[in-house]
């Protein structure tokens, strides 16, 4: 054991007799099998977060011994404990509201328990950035492990993949374009692996984010959940995080620095990734201490061009992205815009990383370069307006160009269960250049900001052959979602914001040329509307829920806990 770890002696339990508690938890450990040589060495925590509720970890189990057998054979001995998984679709009200409770869990247990240095196995949606956020305020050395995405389903010849093209799929179910029987069989082919989902949706984000941050291995980011390569990055992940726990570091704050959170921006804004990376990424870059700024976020959204072509503003699928070279065509193809001194876990820099050879060239169908982008401008922008004073968020890249500046009338909705009751009525008194509005989903509300966002296109109007609308909410959607929707607008409406105020009828602009989402009523309109709002949702009483309620940051803040931000 080195000098800098402490293996078992960390964090000893308190009796008033230091050797007495060291004697103690040896004896304890020896219980289960180990010997003195194994109880000397350096620990490695394996926060681990397979369940039977998370489909995308399944395969977690022979991931985890590959670690453990990196861990052994790098002079360390590892310790995996259990933590909160979060399985994106089996979660109600949302995994959104969970995020912050697993965060919590994770940096108390890596505190609490004795390790010198810690592997954070995560991949779902909501787990990479709770797994991050909590290590980051444990303060120990820790590296992220991914689950790496599925393989792409077939159907009548096509590829398939989850959830992009189960949102294609049930679109045209709801106009009656294809039938019960067809949507019954698509349903079994469009997850058929272990892994996140195929698309460049939230996990497979959030996955190359992390490792643009530089918390996990090099290239590891895109390997297919099923494919020997994720054990081989498995037991280098071990044996890396073992060096770590001998030498001390490096740690978490280290490396996510405001220079390597920029360069993360960059490549969310180059992969058009998902709209909820951007209150991941700043949940995450808050724990460290950095603010993401809106209107920087808009700078590098002008000047950084789309590269990657895939769903679900695309064609290609995650599978092809790894194959085409992964994150290192994508930051090869942005070098000259990223700060190439940013460190990442294995001690090098950007610059030493990309000076590396390459064994393949990128493949330009799937990554461009900046000669020939997918597009010229970034995936998402920031909005700012009437409507949104403190900013909300579009995904211009997967919206209908000519829908990027509209005009259009207000159809409003004021919860979730209200528009699920109107939605599909024939009485609805809609028209495909208005608005839908969805008021009370935002993080305070009772849904707690689920993926809602997406509202579905009112039934009546999808039967003939609208595909979409301007659609606007304090809600989040998936990132595997495509259309033209404003999403996370701040202040919410549980908080009393102008979208609390909007009505029926109301005429509302959305300018993606100036950034803008302005609701058209008068201040004085406004000022009177906001004397007659019914007070909001009664909070609740006690647990977690009301902890949630009393404390969440709004979405420019990353939704964290007020209380855990540092001051």
């Amino acid at each position: 054991m080195s000098e800098i770890s402490k293996g078992l002696a960390n964090g000893l339990t308190n009796y008033g007799d230091p050797e007495f508690a060291k004697y103690l938890r040896r004896s304890f450990a020896k219980s289960m099998g180990y010997t003195n040589e194994s109880l000397d060495k350096p620990i490695v925590g394996i926060c681990y977060t397979e369940s039977g509720f998370n489909n995308c970890h399944r395969h977690f189990p022979e991931m985890l011994e590959a670690v453990k057998r990196g861990v052994l054979a790098s002079g360390a001995l590892p310790m995996p404990f259990p933590m909160i998984s979060l399985g994106e679709v089996f979660l109600s009200p949302t995994s959104m509201v969970y995020r912050n409770l697993m965060a919590m869990a994770v940096e108390e247990m890596i505190r609490a328990q004795p390790m010198d240095a810690v592997v954070l196995m995560g991949g779902c949606d909501k787990t990479i950035p709770a797994l991050l956020m909590g290590a980051i305020s444990a303060g120990k050395p820790a590296m992220m492990l991914v689950a790496g995405p599925m393989m792409t389903g077939r159907y009548k010849g096509e590829r398939l993949g989850a959830c992009t093209d189960c949102r294609r799929f049930w679109a045209q179910y709801r106009a009656g374009t294809i039938s019960q029987q067809e949507i019954d069989q698509i349903e079994g082919n469009l997850a058929v692996t272990s892994g996140t989902c195929a698309v460049m949706g939230t996990a497979s984000s959030m996955a190359v984010i992390a490792e643009t941050l530089g918390v996990m291995l090099p290239n590891t980011a895109s390997i297919p959940a099923v494919h020997a390569d994720r054990l081989r990055a498995s037991e280098q992940t071990g044996a890396l995080a073992a060096k770590m726990a001998i030498q001390g570091g490096p740690k978490l704050e280290q490396l996510i620095t405001e220079k390597s959170v920029e360069n993360a921006l960059r490549v969310l804004l180059g992969v058009s990734g998902s709209t909820n990376a951007m209150i991941h990424l700043t949940a995450i870059a808050g724990r460290a201490g950095v603010e993401v700024d809106l209107k920087r976020f808009n700078e590098l959204s002008d000047e950084t061009p789309v590269l990657v072509d895939l769903k679900p503003v695309g064609t290609g699928y995650m599978e092809d992205f790894h194959a085409a070279g992964g994150l290192d065509g994508v930051l090869r193809a942005l070098a000259s815009q990223l700060n190439l001194q940013t460190l990442d876990v294995t001690g090098q820099n950007l610059e030493q990383r990309l000076k590396q050879e390459q064994a393949e060239t990128t493949d330009l169908s799937v990554i461009r370069n900046t000669q020939n982008p997918v597009d010229a401008q970034g995936g998402l922008i920031a909005l700012h307006g009437t409507l949104a004073p403190e900013g909300a968020i579009l995904k211009r890249a997967a919206a209908t160009s000519s829908l990027l500046e509209h005009e259009g009338r207000a159809v409003v909705f004021s919860s979730l269960e209200d528009l699920a009751a109107r939605i599909d009525s024939p009485d609805l008194d809609v028209n495909a250049d208005d608005i839908l509005v969805l008021q009370n989903a935002g993080p305070r509300s009772p849904s707690g900001m689920p993926e809602a966002g997406y509202l579905p296109i009112p039934k009546k109007l999808a039967k003939v052959g609208v595909k979409d609308m301007v659609r606007i909410s304090d809600a989040r959607m998936s990132g595997t979602a495509f259309g033209t929707i404003v999403l996370h607008v701040t202040p919410e409406a549980d908080l009393g914001g102008p979208l609390a105020l909007v009505q029926n009828g109301d005429r509302i602009r959305l300018s993606a040329a100036a950034k803008t989402i302005d609701l058209l009523v008068t201040p004085e309109e406004l000022e009177r509307r906001r004397c007659a709002l019914p007070p909001s949702s009664t909070p609740p009483s006690r647990g977690y829920r009301k902890l949630y309620h009393d404390t969440i940051l709004p979405a420019p803040q990353g939704c964290d806990f007020d209380f855990l931000v540092p001051n």
